[in-house]
């Protein structure tokens, strides 16, 4: 087997109209400044994507990209990014996954994968390590996604396919890579667009070695002492998976139940990962490579299946007003088969149900039944009847028939599954989050709800903590690795982990400024520089991150977003849950000020020439 060590800097583009295949090189100086992964793919759309650009037209083009760890062994690492500019908001749209994709084009010899393009009838693609095969589709069309990997199946290949959702331009559609999804802002549908069925990669060519072994086995074995000491890694999402976060949330009076109309419900626990452990006998079902074992499969209508992830649990159970898990696994599963995003597809069937209680549109649906659900998934993923409107997401529903205010996005995006009333820095991470109603971009429910280290109803040290965590979530995007490792490779080092929990959270809550420094994220960056050879002081590598935000929210504010997107639902900011006794909304307006200052954009929220000069970034 032949070696890279470090990274190959090879990126091969492919236009589908002209069949043409170009082999480019990361230019010199673009490792260092983006890093990889979701930043350096950013970087590669800034440069060939002309503001404007139709997301569905031949001129968007979606980047693949695997980013430095893939391929190395290091803790958590089998996951890659895509980047494309999203149908469903119109703007920039990032999705980490993990599945067998990335590791067999990074084994190929590829550090990046750009479609353009549109293929004259359905196609597909073969990746290997000398370049592109170009394959006639026609009999994989109209194939789900299960139905059309196991087409494909090779044991040296990995496979990324769409379903039906793609193929009929359903705005979140989304993309299969094993069981796992490229899942949000409707990167299916751009697949789907450019008649692109499936992308096969077959790798195993190149075995990838760190520039710097000594030092890359150091931290391996740091990181993987941290994730399995850390609570939360090591035991929490261990043993139940993402789903233990119900329990969490119903504490914090955080889980959206009907529409975000309530933060709690008594039959909550019923949908939780410990229950759902009992009744479902559920085990490990991991991206490979795995420390934290996240993922789960268990027993449902006596099948073996994927278990429901958090934000499915919550998307389409509570804030359905369901809490059956059998259904919930059962609306998973047709998501999963016709290849649709289940938070977007919660959120809009949670729309429909409140528009039709209240008269906006005619439906069956309504919260607490599980009646017409499954049929409904299936017209919004076959275009069929009234699920053609429901495909293009809540925004355009309620634009249409009115009902904006309940309408649950941000930006076009529908918002995950935390309801921000009761994490007031949640909600402006929510509010700025470049891809739209992101719980990724900053998960500072984190902070402030599972480790209790920031008081969740102050505005106080927010604005820092929602700035510093965007910008060092892009570096792990971009290095890349999973994001539940910063619970334990942020908490785990001595001071942190010494310092008492209550003078910690003081510490963070009233001296941010001081607290921010100290904040120890020096396994990601020795991960980089063992693998790449490229030494990176901590604040070069933070700055990397911001370079990278501000890059992004440069390309959305050149497609119109301003300062008045903003914002959250109006739910958010004039009604309260129906069990906070304190009448709580999200303070937003006091935030966004601060926020933007700290970032360097104007009084609208655009970068300030300034700021662009300072990061190195071209206008």
């Amino acid at each position: 087997m032949q070696e890279i060590i470090g990274t190959s800097n090879k990126i091969l583009e492919v236009n589908l109209s002209t069949q043409k295949v170009l082999v480019t090189a990361v230019k010199p100086g673009e490792r260092k400044l983006y890093l990889g992964g979701k930043g350096l793919g950013l970087k590669l759309l800034y440069d060939r994507v002309h503001p404007g650009a139709d997301p569905l037209s031949d001129e968007n083009i979606i980047a693949f990209m695997p980013g430095v760890l893939m391929g190395t062994g290091a803790p958590c690492s089998g996951r890659f990014t895509a980047v494309t500019k999203s149908p469903l908001t119109g703007i920039t749209a990032a999705s980490s996954c993990g599945g067998p994709f990335g590791m067999n084009l990074k084994t190929a010899g590829w550090d990046g994968l750009l479609i353009k393009g549109k293929a004259a009838a359905p196609a597909y693609l073969i990746i290997t390590s000398t370049g592109v095969e170009f394959k006639d589709a026609g009999d994989l069309w109209g194939l789900d996604t299960l139905s059309a990997q196991a087409k494909l199946a090779d044991r040296r290949a990995g496979v990324l396919v769409i379903g039906p959702a793609g193929e009929n331009l359903v705005r979140f559609a989304n993309i299969a890579s094993g069981d796992r999804f490229l899942g949000r802002g409707g990167m299916g549908a751009v697949l789907g667009s450019k008649n692109l069925k499936a992308i096969v990669a077959r790798g195993g060519v190149y075995k990838i070695k760190p520039v710097d072994q000594e030092a890359f086995q150091d931290s391996k074995k740091k990181a993987t002492a941290y994730i399995n000491r850390n609570r939360i890694t090591g035991t929490l999402y261990r043993q139940y998976g993402t789903p233990a976060n119900v329990a969490l949330n119903v504490k914090a009076n955080i889980l959206p139940v009907n529409n975000f109309q309530d933060g709690v419900h008594a039959d909550a626990m019923r949908i939780s990962g410990e229950e759902t452990k009992r009744t479902h006998r559920t085990s490990h079902h991991t991206c490979k490579p795995c420390t934290i074992l996240c993922g789960k499969k268990g027993t449902f209508a006596g099948q073996t299946l994927p278990s429901p992830e958090y934000e499915t649990v919550c998307l389409l159970g509570s804030n359905l007003g369901i809490f059956d898990i059998e259904k919930i696994s059962e609306w998973n599963r047709i998501c999963a088969e016709m290849g649709m995003d289940t938070i977007s597809a919660g959120g809009t069937l949670a729309w429909v149900m409140e528009a039709t209680e209240r008269g906006f549109v005619q439906s069956n649906l309504k919260f607490g039944s599980p009646d017409g659900v499954s049929e409904a998934l299936t017209d919004i993923a076959l275009c069929r009847g009234f699920g053609r409107e429901m495909a293009m997401g809540t925004k355009a529903l309620s634009e249409k028939y009115g009902g904006t205010s309940f309408a649950m996005h941000v930006k076009g995006l529908e918002l995950a599954g935390y309801d921000p009333r009761g994490a007031f820095g949640h909600g402006l991470a929510y509010a700025v989050a470049n891809r739209g109603g992101c719980h990724l971009s900053a998960f500072l429910v984190g902070q402030e709800v599972f480790l209790h280290l920031l008081r969740p109803h102050a505005v106080r040290a927010k604005v820092d903590y929602v700035k510093f965590f965007e910008s060092l979530n892009n570096c792990v995007n971009s290095l890349q690795t999973c994001l539940f490792t910063m619970f334990a490779y942020l908490l785990e080092p001595p001071l942190t982990k010494y310092t008492p929990t209550p003078a910690l959270a003081l510490l963070m809550q009233e001296l941010p400024q001081v607290a921010v420094p100290l904040i120890d994220f020096s396994l990601y960056r020795d991960f980089w520089s063992a693998v790449t050879g490229i030494k990176m002081s901590r604040s070069e590598y933070l700055r990397a991150g911001d370079r990278i935000s501000v890059l992004e929210r440069l390309m959305n504010t050149r497609e119109g977003i301003w300062r008045m997107h903003d914002t959250l639902p109006d739910r958010l900011l004039k009604e309260t849950r129906k069990s906070d006794t304190k009448n709580r909304t999200v303070p937003l307006e006091k935030l966004l000020a601060g926020y933007y200052k700290k970032r360097g954009y104007d009084h609208n929220g655009i970068p300030t020439d300034k700021t662009l000069r300072n990061l190195g970034i071209q206008p």
